[in-house]
């Protein structure tokens, strides 16, 4: 306290001198309507830099908070997308048989949820590929479960703990997923063989189908884990080779593995229903 006053002290006449200052400063702003105006528009505009600067830096730090926010409401948009696809499905059965008459029942449960999820790990150069997602038992994920994106389909979850989960990704030699040419619903068998992550094959698509470069596939909804018509990338290249009853297709894949960060569960909430019946009459699933 003594340090502060002597130092008061010392320096009196020139804090005498700012206090004047700032006193002329306050007299002249407030009483003067041209120099109050300019004054004001000046402090407006840094301290609006400072504010905007201030903001910028608190925006940075809740950058996870603001992608995991805008993945679950993503999430809940895709979801009522492919309730409406699945309305629409439904509605075009109705057309073609007369003797349909649709449920009347608005309350039940949609056939899939969504539940976004963080990728933490992920990899896209070796044979058999997998990404772990910070989602987990505790968040209703379970095994078998299906993994897309915004672009199109990831995976198929394969273990889960309370607050992970590993996935099996398309980027795997034994993952195949059921698939179809949108345009004509030619449905064939998608599998990654290695090498460019961007790209896989389309298996099982006869001859006297007429496919062409730039066709969408999709999925094929002919099972429990991914929802019909998730995009699975569009044919790059399609070759007739001899002595085959096939054609050998490349597919573009839509979703860029490298570049992941938030990714979807696909929880089939009818799945264990159509799995007992198919198994109690002893269809076994050989693909997803």
């Amino acid at each position: 306290m003594r340090n502060l006053f002597a130092f008061i002290y010392r320096f009196r006449a020139f804090l005498v001198f700012l206090l004047l200052e700032a006193l002329c400063v306050f007299l002249i702003v407030r009483y003067n309507t041209y120099q109050g105006a300019a004054f004001f528009n000046s402090a407006n505009r840094y301290v609006g830099q400072v504010l905007e600067f201030q903001s910028g830096i608190t925006d940075y730090f809740r950058l996870t908070n603001i992608n995991q926010s805008l993945a679950s409401e993503n999430a809940a948009l895709r979801q009522e997308l492919m309730q409406y696809r699945q309305a629409a499905l439904i509605d075009s059965a109705a057309e073609l048989d007369t003797t349909y008459v649709p449920a009347s029942d608005t309350t039940a449960a949609p056939p899939y949820n969504l539940m976004a999820g963080h990728v933490i790990n992920n990899s896209v150069r070796r044979l058999n590929n997998y990404l772990t997602i910070a989602r987990g038992t505790a968040d209703g994920v379970q095994p078998g479960m299906g993994v897309i994106s915004p672009e199109g389909v990831v995976g198929r979850v394969k273990t889960v703990s309370e607050h992970y989960s590993t996935v099996t990704s398309l980027l795997h030699s034994q993952m195949l997923v059921s698939a179809k040419i949108k345009k004509d619903n030619t449905f064939g068998t998608i599998k990654w063989q290695g090498g460019d992550y961007r790209t896989a094959m389309l298996e099982y698509i006869p001859l006297h189908v007429k496919p062409e470069k730039g066709d969408t596939i999709v999925t094929s909804g002919f099972n429990t884990v991914f929802p019909e018509g998730i995009t699975v990338g569009t044919i790059s290249s399609v070759e007739q080779e001899p002595d085959k009853s096939f054609y050998t297709i490349a597919v573009k894949l839509s979703v860029d593995f490298a570049q992941l960060s938030y990714v979807y569960v696909v929880e089939n909430t009818r799945k264990e229903e159509r799995d007992t019946l198919e198994l109690d009459a002893g269809i076994l699933p050989d693909e997803q």
